[in-house]
């Protein structure tokens, strides 16, 4: 039995469609409304300009409702115990073996269902690129390079979203020569202050490690690097030329526009109307070109994310 997690909460993520692997249960897989739409013949995530195929992938985390923030936006419910490791961490084959099962045994049900194929069931069946960010703060993984070492042996592509409170883990994948697919950082304010409001941090220097990851986010030469920002309508869709200065220091190969969906328990604590519209992205998207020489790439309003890269990059580096 998990010493984070009682019986009933351990039920609530298995009604909600979790579920959570390995001897110490600190790792959860849930299966993406994109991976059900493209399994019904549907539309992909937007992930898919970078080559993603999201019935494909695999959608876990090895830290489950442990993180550094209580953001505002989260769906989570705030409480104290979100920053409470557990004492013992699985290894990363257990994680990885655990996870494509439980990945096999959600997908079992879509087998016969008419809206599907065969060749998409077989496919589901047998992951190849591995989301770590369903929740939680992956860099709290003692072994995340090694667990990204385990995917990338298979012929797995691994997409890593860290929030950046957790620097030397970065440094320790550079040091071991590990790095994921797409690494993105996940930036929620431009200054300390706003950081406090919005992410409500449990640890004390949060502001000045998100710096620190930024400036080591150039120094990944074989990941597509990615400057993410959750934008939220009343709280940090502002100051463009305070992200344009946060973009200029990391130098990423891209940068997402993501609009904050009002969901789950932030629901709570944010209105409808901090939902910001595609025009308001597309706005401010415009202020942050000016700024910075990125241009717009790539635009999906259902998701309501916008794509941009580096003026000396072309449209095919996303596929490559």
């Amino acid at each position: 039995m998990s010493k984070k997690f009682t019986s009933e909460q351990l039920a609530q993520y298995k009604k909600a469609g979790y579920r959570i692997v390995g001897k110490n249960q600190h790792s959860g897989v849930e299966v993406c409304r994109w991976a059900k739409s493209v399994m019904k013949g549907e539309r992909n995530c937007y992930k898919g300009v970078y080559g993603i195929s999201s019935h494909r992938c695999l959608q876990m985390t090895p830290t489950l409702d442990f993180c550094t923030f209580n953001c505002k936006f989260c769906w989570r419910t705030f409480g104290k115990n979100r920053f409470r490791a557990e004492s013992k961490w699985d290894n990363p084959k257990e994680i990885l073996d655990e996870a494509i099962k439980a990945q096999r045994e959600l997908m079992s049900g879509w087998k016969g269902n008419p809206k599907t194929t065969l060749e998409r069931y077989n496919e589901a069946l047998n992951p190849v690129h591995v989301a770590i960010s369903l929740d939680g703060e992956p860099t709290l993984y003692p072994k995340l390079p090694e667990f990204i070492k385990e995917i990338k042996k298979r012929g797995m592509t691994a997409f890593l979203v860290t929030n950046g409170t957790m620097p030397n883990r970065l440094k320790e994948l550079l040091k071991k020569k590990i790095e994921p697919t797409n690494l993105y950082i996940s930036v929620y304010a431009t200054n300390k202050r706003d950081y406090k409001k919005i992410a409500n941090p449990f640890i004390p220097d949060a502001w000045t490690r998100v710096l620190e990851s930024l400036r080591i986010l150039k120094k990944f030469k074989e990941a597509r690097t990615i400057f993410r920002m959750t934008l939220v309508k009343g709280l940090n869709l502002k100051d463009a030329e305070g992200w344009a200065s946060l973009i200029k220091l990391a130098e990423p190969k891209f940068v997402e526009f993501k609009g904050y969906t009002w969901l789950g328990e932030s629901r709570k604590r944010l209105k409808r109307e901090n939902m910001p519209s595609m025009e308001d992205l597309e706005k401010f998207a415009r202020k942050i070109t000016k700024l910075t020489g990125y241009k717009i790439k790539h635009k999906d309003k259902i998701s309501r994310v916008i794509i941009f890269t580096r003026e000396d990059l072309k449209l095919k580096t996303i596929l490559n």
